[in-house]
């Protein structure tokens, strides 16, 4: 499969992702939109490894080489994951302190 898809699918990820994130109010579903960017990075990372070392599997499927980009991918799922406990940690304390979940809600808290 061309590389030009995996592009195409990551941008329109991140597009919908940065739409979520500037235009929702809801604490979750702006959580939920930054994970789905993230993930949209790890695809391009994914694609963009398998495309680069496209050569060196071909004449050597055993070898290793070309895992960077997978072995980045991992890490960027290990710190998504502590991102996501510490965030809906907030999140509960929030909602515990304020009974909402509204971002607007939270600029008035500052006055």
């Amino acid at each position: 499969m061309p590389i030009q898809y995996y592009i195409a699918l990551s941008v329109c990820l991140f597009c919908i992702g940065i739409v979520g994130v500037l235009t929702r109010r809801n604490v979750i579903i702006i959580f939920m939109c930054i994970e789905l960017m993230l993930n949209s990075v790890n695809l391009l990372l994914v694609a963009f490894s398998k495309m680069y070392n496209a050569p060196a599997f071909a004449a050597n499927p055993a070898s290793t080489v070309g895992i960077d980009g997978q072995l980045f991918v991992f890490f960027i799922m290990v710190v998504a994951a502590a991102e996501v406990s510490v965030g809906l940690a907030i999140i509960v304390m929030m909602y515990r302190n304020t009974h909402s979940i509204d971002v607007n809600f939270l600029n008035r808290l500052k006055n």
